[in-house]
């Protein structure tokens, strides 16, 4: 009997046997790297603007201490449960690994819905997620970083708190936080621009030049945004179809990105943009593209998605988009290029690493520093994953988990049982 549950959760059991199976690791050794060492729940009283108290359920779930402190974000969103926080922590525990950072993977969150609170009730949940947590998150102990529900301005407030109760400023106790408190350059648009450069590699690789060719991308928040305007801007994609949860919308002759920004700064939502232009958000998936970026939540990619594709390369901007069932159908296909979500999305977690040690030492990069090194380090995974799966003739997935795999059971068979 397990206390995690649900379909995210399965769906990252099911990958990590895939693994396991793959690395023909014992089966005692597994629940070991499966299981997370931690997780917390709490629930957070609140007093609401109309007098009433409210009780938020929330979270934390902490994967493994074995190569340096959890790593991971902090998600509000009013559907979140325990099971889909163990299995993003548990990817970003693979995801860190591949990229070659000091730590283990981490994820928490609030259930809330964020747009519906007001600015006080927003700064109340989160004063008092952090407040809830001080004892088991720390610089060397678990660091947070931002995800979807939460901003530079919420990571403020965690650090602010944080500092408050050890007495002094405590800039490394989270990532993603504002420039003015010790935040990095670069850091909100290093996953979206990493998404798009890892885009051009792909390209490169199958023979594509990028300039002209075609994108959908599906989710247009942060990452979803700034890969596309990345793309469109500096590798002259074309975008011919983007979405929120408001409205998809779908051009073959391209949308323009300047208007849809221009929107976007007014509107917040992609809604009442374009009439003529408008579909269904499952009918964008499997439009015709060069380039598909599923960039909102899991488990879009169904086998039945699978199936009817249209694009060459898929680039993972979100966690976990594609089913085990989807990936088997991919697997079968052998015409899509796959850039799995552990490396395509990595380049937030990469730097929130620079950031954090920044924070350390006392001292700030430049954001050419940052984007130069960011590419680097994607760079290096991309051609790990591309060659092993060459090598091992399995698909990306399978190369990019096992790289991460290895490197935490490595890790964990030098140090013993108790990381």
């Amino acid at each position: 009997m397990s206390i995690y549950s649900g379909p995210v959760f399965e769906m990252a059991r099911q990958q990590f046997e895939i693994i396991a199976d793959h690395l023909e690791i014992p089966t005692d050794e597994r629940p070991r790297l499966l299981y997370p060492k931690r997780a917390i729940a709490v629930c957070l009283p609140i007093h609401m603007d109309d007098g009433r108290t409210q009780v938020f359920q929330a979270y934390r779930v902490q994967h493994h201490l074995t190569l340096g402190p959890t790593k991971g974000g902090t998600r509000f969103a009013d559907n979140l449960e325990l099971g889909e926080v163990a299995a993003l922590a548990i990817w970003m525990s693979w995801k860190c690994a591949l990229a070659g950072l000091p730590y283990g993977g981490a994820k928490g969150g609030v259930a809330c819905s964020p747009l519906t609170l007001s600015p006080r009730e927003l700064e109340a949940v989160s004063r008092r997620y952090m407040q809830e947590l001080i004892p088991f998150v720390g610089p060397h102990t678990d660091v947070m970083a931002p995800d979807m529900g939460t901003n530079e301005q919420i990571m403020g407030w965690f650090m602010d708190t944080y500092s408050m109760y050890r007495g002094h400023a405590v800039n490394e106790i989270v990532t993603g936080k504002p420039v003015a408190v010790g935040g990095t350059q670069g850091r909100q648009e290093a996953t979206g621009r990493g998404v798009a450069y890892l885009v051009a590699r792909a390209a490169e690789t199958v023979a594509l030049n990028p300039t002209g060719i075609a994108a959908i991308v599906q989710g247009f928040g942060n990452v979803g945004s700034i890969a596309a305007y990345t793309m469109a801007r500096r590798y002259g994609i074309r975008i011919v179809g983007i979405s929120d949860h408001t409205a998809a919308y779908y051009d073959p002759n391209g949308l323009p990105m300047d208007a849809v920004k221009s929107h976007i700064i007014k509107n917040r939502v992609l809604a009442g943009f374009s009439n003529e232009a408008r579909i269904t958000p499952d009918q964008l998936l499997v439009q015709k593209c060069d380039v598909l970026v599923p960039a909102a939540v899991e488990r879009v990619i169904t086998k039945e998605i699978a199936g009817a594709l249209q694009c060459r390369i898929l680039a993972e901007g979100a966690n976990g988009p594609t089913t085990p069932d989807a990936d088997a159908v991919l697997d079968k296909r052998g015409d899509v290029f796959i850039i799995p979500d552990i490396l395509c999305n990595s380049g937030g977690v990469i730097v929130s690493y620079f950031e954090w040690v920044q924070g350390l030492q006392r001292r700030l990069w430049s954001e050419s520093e940052v984007n130069a090194e960011l590419e680097k380090v994607l760079g290096i995974s991309f051609d790990q994953v591309t060659e092993r799966s060459r090598q091992f003739r399995v698909s990306h997935r399978t190369a990019a988990i096992s790289i991460g795999v290895e490197k935490v059971r490595a890790g964990k068979a030098t140090r013993g049982l108790f990381p």
